[in-house]
């Protein structure tokens, strides 16, 4: 909900775009034509207005990230919406220049530094919220390539908004109330991992609890909550912020990403003594967490008492609800189905009707920018640590034989969950396959 009509003084770093103008873009601004529409008309207008017009219509379509980059007799702009990149408009070199040269002003960037990666932020407030603006830049070719990276509190959700099927978010609930232990979440850059995580601390944060984070950067600012985040150059690291951190009496922690082997022990330690941990970890799948550990140099007789829950998750995009044709799959669709999910647990295979079952068909429409999908959702596989996983991770498993123990637990993979969201009519099978790689 966009606060009533509130003008924003212009400070250093803060770009003064005022609530009624976000108002008639989020009115004018509905799909990609519009949002190249508006920019090509603001072409001729001051470069201030035009970055105004820029941002105030990525944030009207929810884009994640927007991309400067400069060709040799003209630039691109372009935007990421629901994972996906879409060239919004060609500008002249010229133009490129003087956007370059306000989004570094913004950003607190030096204006006469081109030959090297810079880093900067700034942010658009508005009103009731304030959208913080990630920028990085690095040579290229032709210039300086941008992104501009926007975090939106907006996306902040709650647990039951993930989008986990009942039995998972049961298991979730239980987990992260225990005291102790080490809850890992998984996947590539962009997969929702740290919404997950935020999503857990939003879930048990309390006053009788002392919630620390690391992070590397702080993402959302969330209340009652300790954030810190990592500053390498003055020698605070995730090691040695987890090292002080423990020291600071919490109950919970959440480490960014374990990304070497001294913060992956420090970690573990902590989840062995008395605090619930709660982390990333860069792996293609759940089971790939302990064979990732073990590659950093940690022992499998520290990490199987230490983990509690391993978790892979990815992204996937939402059939538009405006839009989406609804029919019966075909004969290869069904096989493709019924044989990756013939091996379910009895709870959720006796929720699937093959016989009168229906799925979405993408089709597109102007709210959707004709893609057929608006929006995302999470598509999850986690195995618990119990007395058997813990003694068969002290035999230093392989990934597929620590799949294969998962599995023979009941975990649901990641391609299964997505297929049940298939046939829930939330996704379709060939933004599953997009996602997990095609089936055999």
């Amino acid at each position: 909900m966009i606060p009533p009509l509130q003008q924003i003084k212009k400070v250093s770093g803060e770009v003064a775009i005022s609530t009624q103008k976000v108002q008639e873009l989020a009115l004018n601004i509905k799909n990609i034509q519009d949002f190249k529409k508006a920019v090509k008309l603001s072409e001729n207008k001051n470069i201030s207005e035009i970055v105004e017009i820029i941002l105030g219509s990525a944030i009207a379509l929810n884009a994640s990230d927007l991309h400067l980059e400069p060709e040799e007799n003209q630039a691109k702009l372009r935007a990421r919406i629901d994972g996906v990149l879409y060239d919004i408009v060609f500008i002249s070199r010229k133009l490129y220049s003087a956007l370059l040269s306000r989004i570094k002003v913004l950003s607190k960037i030096k204006l006469n530094i081109s030959q090297k990666p810079q880093d900067g932020r700034f942010s658009i407030n508005l009103g009731d919220k304030e959208i913080e603006i990630r920028t990085s830049t690095i040579p290229a070719e032709y210039g300086e390539s941008v992104v501009m990276r926007l975090l939106n509190p907006q996306n902040i959700i709650s647990l039951e908004e993930l989008g986990l099927r009942e039995d998972l978010l049961k298991i979730f609930e239980k987990e992260i109330k225990k005291p102790h232990g080490m809850i890992i979440i998984t996947g590539p850059t962009g997969s929702g991992k740290t919404t997950t995580l935020y999503a857990f601390l939003m879930k048990i944060r309390n006053p009788e609890i002392k919630i620390i984070t690391i992070e590397d950067p702080i993402e959302y600012h969330l209340e009652g909550i300790s954030q810190t985040q990592v500053a390498p150059e003055k020698g605070y690291d995730f090691a040695s912020g987890l090292r002080s951190i423990v020291r600071q009496d919490p109950d919970v922690i959440l480490v960014g990403e374990i990304r070497d082997l001294e913060t992956a022990s420090i970690a573990l330690q902590a989840a062995l003594t008395g605090h619930l941990v709660l982390t990333t970890l860069h792996t293609n799948d759940a089971a790939g967490t302990v064979a990732r550990l073990i590659a950093l140099g940690e022992k499998p007789v520290n990490i199987a008492p230490a983990l509690n829950m391993a978790v892979a998750q990815r992204l996937v995009r939402r059939v538009c609800k405006n839009c989406a044709h609804f029919e019966k799959p075909t004969v290869q669709e069904k096989e493709i189905l019924k044989e990756n999910l013939k091996n379910l647990p009895n709870n959720l295979a006796a929720l699937i009707d093959f016989d009168n079952l229906k799925i979405a068909r993408a089709q597109g429409c102007d709210q959707c920018n004709f893609t057929g999908f608006k929006g995302r959702i999470a598509i999850f596989e986690a195995f618990l640590v119990d007395e058997e996983m813990e003694q068969f991770i002290l035999t230093a498993p392989s990934i597929s034989a620590l799949r294969k123990k998962a599995k023979e637990q009941g975990m649901v993979t990641l391609r299964q969950d997505g297929y049940l969201k298939v046939i829930s009519g939330i996704t379709t099978i060939e933004e599953v396959e997009k996602v997990v790689g095609p089936t055999d």
